[in-house]
């Protein structure tokens, strides 16, 4: 168990005023996981959208409302054929480095994302066929085919700018990010901080007051909430829903929390070297049929991990309502096991080393056992997990999805065939002509009977099985004003303020 009672060389330097008043603007954030990468193109975990947020501006943005409102782009029109989205960009945006923000940054960006080998965007911009600067303050964004989610694309990692004389040293960009955001990078130490101080040059920089912000990586979340009360943290994200209660109680802590847009599942390494039990869909139905949601819920989710059954979330417009949670059903979990020529499976269940995760799979364990599928455990770093889920080193892996605005950012990577996130590599022609279709329809009518044709499909091959979905739970000292939570969990500090 980690001991977080922060930074002897900061308490020691509060002996004087000036130290005392740096520290009263110095927000320190507990993680759920250490970040993964700081690249925006590499990234493929949540903690580092939430680092990512604050130190990488993107051309657009969301409000709480779920609609895209300007960023680095102050305004945007497509044309009548839907494949060319004309930006135009903030002007005087300055990078960290002092280089100017234009559309030639634009243009290097995102030919980086979509060329490079070890991007996670490729898919994401794959219907882009290329970048024109029309001149400094306009880029076009032409494509290959509409695509109807580019705007929520470009709202998130794809459209985050890096300062483009550092994208000539790959290895500078992953260990020390040059970005335009409100924060620029100070340090970072594995499995230790992310640290980030205020970048005085942003365009708006009297909006934060914050000088300071340290991430912590916590995966233990009784030490992450004892640092929160102890004053050692400010703020928690992902509090254990065990906990809720009690915070709820204490008159020292602020407890917010946000439904979110993603989910958590079980991903099936699918790939023709892997397990040969879970490439039959039978065995991976007969996992389905053996998880009794609600239980998970009650016993580990305290009633806020509300059960799922697909990719998309309840609250949006492309949930499909036909598609029904599976019920625990042991005996036909055991008949599919036999239809499938197997007695007893044996796999092994890759997770990341939490609290939460910890609990959830010693209880997979014990459902999935009772149908005669013996699961082995293989808690691993967060971030280590990913990487081996990249490689195919895995049989089952548990994870999250944060969550996107637009359908095909909950679909398109996970499931298509050459999905960037396709870790167990399933491969459906007709899911991928479907989710492709959806890409260049403009209206939720055209779209929506895509979606509901392609989740019938995957909700009866189970590449993923859908467990919960994913709620953003967060803890604060009394001392932290203004934060408000987004539907897509990331950390926003503009209006943050610390009193006292």
């Amino acid at each position: 168990m980690r001991n977080v009672l922060l930074d002897l060389v900061l308490a020691a330097a509060l002996t004087t005023g000036a130290a005392s008043a740096m520290a009263q603007s110095t927000l320190r954030i507990g993680l759920q996981e250490d970040i993964g990468s700081l690249d925006p193109a590499r990234s493929s975990q949540v903690v580092d959208r939430m680092v990512l947020r604050s130190l990488c501006s993107s051309l657009v943005d969301i409000d709480t409302d779920l609609k895209f409102v300007p960023m680095l782009a102050t305004a945007w029109n497509v044309s009548s054929d839907n494949k060319t989205w004309t930006f135009r960009l903030r002007k005087g945006v300055k990078f960290h480095d002092d280089e100017p923000f234009n559309a030639a940054a634009v243009k290097a960006n995102l030919d980086r994302a979509r060329s490079m080998p070890a991007s996670n965007r490729k898919s994401e911009l794959s219907s882009i066929d290329h970048v024109d600067v029309v001149d400094d303050a306009t880029v076009n964004i032409v494509l290959k085919t509409p695509d109807s989610a580019l705007l929520a694309t470009l709202s998130d990692r794809a459209g985050m700018m890096l300062a483009p004389k550092s994208l000539k040293d790959d290895a500078a960009v992953q260990s020390h990010p040059v970005c335009s955001g409100p924060y620029k990078f100070v340090q970072r130490v594995q499995n230790d901080r992310v640290v980030l101080e205020k970048f005085p040059g942003f365009w708006d920089a009297d909006k934060f007051a914050i000088q300071k912000v340290i991430y912590l990586p916590i995966p233990d979340t009784t030490v992450r909430l004892a640092n929160v009360r102890s004053g050692s943290l400010d703020m928690l994200e992902r509090l254990s829903p065990s906990d809720v209660k009690s915070v709820k109680r204490d008159a020292n802590l602020t407890f917010i929390s946000m439904d979110g847009l993603g989910y958590y599942g079980l991903t099936f390494n699918v790939a023709a070297n892997a397990n040969k039990a879970l490439r039959d869909k039978r065995v991976r139905q007969a996992f389905d049929l053996s998880i009794d949601r609600d239980a998970i819920n009650q016993v580990i989710g305290g009633g806020i991990f509300t059960p799922a059954n697909q990719a998309l979330p309840r609250s949006g417009q492309y949930y499909d309502a036909s598609i029904k949670t599976t019920k625990r059903d042991v005996a036909k979990a055991k008949a599919l096991l036999k239809s499938a020529g197997f007695e007893k499976v044996d796999v092994t269940l890759s997770f990341g080393n939490s609290t939460v995760s910890n609990q959830m799979a010693q209880m997979l364990q014990a459902m999935l056992a009772e149908s005669g599928i013996t699961l082995k455990l293989r808690p691993m770093d967060y971030a280590a997990a990913l990487d081996a889920a990249h490689r195919g080193d895995f049989d089952v892996l548990y994870n999250g999805w944060s969550g996107r605005v637009d359908p095909d950012g909950n679909l398109h990577q996970f499931v298509s065939c050459k999905g960037n996130l396709n870790y167990g590599q399933y491969c459906n022609a007709e899911v991928d002509k479907l989710l492709g279709e959806a890409r260049v329809k403009s209206t939720v009518a055209e779209r929506k009977p895509l979606y509901d044709a392609a989740n019938k499909i995957l909700a009866e091959d189970d590449p993923i099985l859908y467990l919960y979905v994913q709620p953003w739970p967060y803890v604060l000292s009394k001392k932290v004003q203004g934060f408000v939570a987004y539907p897509d969990g990331l950390i926003r500090l503009r209006g943050v303020s610390l009193k006292g």
